[in-house]
């Protein structure tokens, strides 16, 4: 038996200074699992656009980054430059409950890149506003900033959409604006998903059948892989990060990892066989998966190679990746 080096991590959210350019470095903060305890986060970040002037801004959370997202940024790709924008924070200035990613930060440009193939070549680029600098604008005031302190060339939002102070605004609204600002707006249609959950109606009042990061986090509660990957268009991939501070047990071919290794939102406890587990940036091992109350256990069919000096492994559950 080996004791591995692995390190205590946490769920976060990125900020930005009111000057609305990309937050360059990484934060604490105190959050409450899906587990209900607090923990302490270390953000992992990446660097991002520090302007989306001249370029065609897709609105909304962006959370699960699912398969109606992807719609938005394929509709950004065909009007101009694409970038997904969404204002953070949300969670701590109006008093919402802190929860898990659905993907982990440090993984979201891999899947954004994995949307290239969709948008003409071009893999959207992430945009964060700080919430608490816009909340109160008006639906104008909100225009005025896209076309004037961004200078955006276009918008593009879901027919639910919402903006302004206290979601005044709406798509109608957003497309009257836009055009006295001299800037595009292209509504586009919800994605429905084929699954109308009772459950999910229960959880969101908004919901009208279309796919939500809602239903993501409601078929990752129960376990429905096959469920989260038509709802993402992707297999659903949970990233740990290693380091020193815990340990966990490498023996033969079984990997033990305690559950505040996770960077984002696991299935619920169970087995889930055909999982990949990849290890850093090219290592990749088909396995099995089980979540217990307090480890991953991950096995594999052949003897796991070293990989000491890895920072993050993965695990892929089950699932087809995007088609084209």
């Amino acid at each position: 038996m080996a004791v591995v080096p692995c390190r205590s991590t946490w769920f976060s959210l990125w900020g930005i200074r009111p000057q609305v350019k990309m937050r360059p470095s990484f934060r604490k903060t105190k959050l409450t699992s899906q587990h209900g305890q607090l923990e302490e986060d270390h953000e992992f970040s990446s660097e991002g656009p520090v302007s989306v002037k001249g370029g065609i801004v897709a609105l909304g959370k962006f959370d699960a980054l699912h398969i109606g997202h992807r719609e938005l940024a394929i509709q950004a790709s065909k009007a101009g430059i694409p970038f997904l924008l969404s204002f953070v924070g949300m969670a701590e200035v109006l008093g919402w409950e802190m929860r898990a990613p659905i993907v982990a930060k440090c993984d979201r440009k891999r899947v954004l890149s994995s949307w290239a193939c969709y948008c003409g070549s071009v893999a959207p680029a992430e945009f964060h506003v700080e919430f608490s600098s816009v909340r109160h604008l008006s639906p104008g005031q909100f225009v005025d900033m896209l076309a004037n302190e961004l200078g955006v060339r276009g918008v593009v939002a879901g027919e639910n959409y919402r903006f302004g102070y206290k979601a005044a605004g709406d798509a109608s609204e957003l497309v009257k604006l836009c055009e006295e600002y001299g800037i595009g707006a292209y509504i586009v249609g919800s994605v429905m998903d084929k699954n109308q959950s009772p459950e999910v109606k229960n959880l969101d009042l908004k919901d009208r059948g279309q796919v939500s990061s809602t239903r993501v986090r409601c078929a990752l509660a129960n376990g429905d892989i096959r469920y989260v990957s038509e709802l993402l268009g992707r297999s659903h991939r949970l990233v740990l990060v290693l380091s020193e501070l815990e340990g966990f047990i490498l023996e033969g071919n079984t990997i033990s990892v305690p559950k505040s290794c996770f960077l984002n939102l696991p299935p619920k406890e169970g087995l889930y066989e055909n999982c990949t587990c990849l290890l850093g940036e090219t290592l990749k091992v088909p396995c099995s998966a089980r979540i217990d109350t307090t480890h991953l256990h991950v096995e594999t069919n052949q003897q796991i190679p070293p990989f000491q000096d890895c920072l993050f492994m993965s695990i892929e559950f089950g699932g087809a990746e995007g088609d084209c």
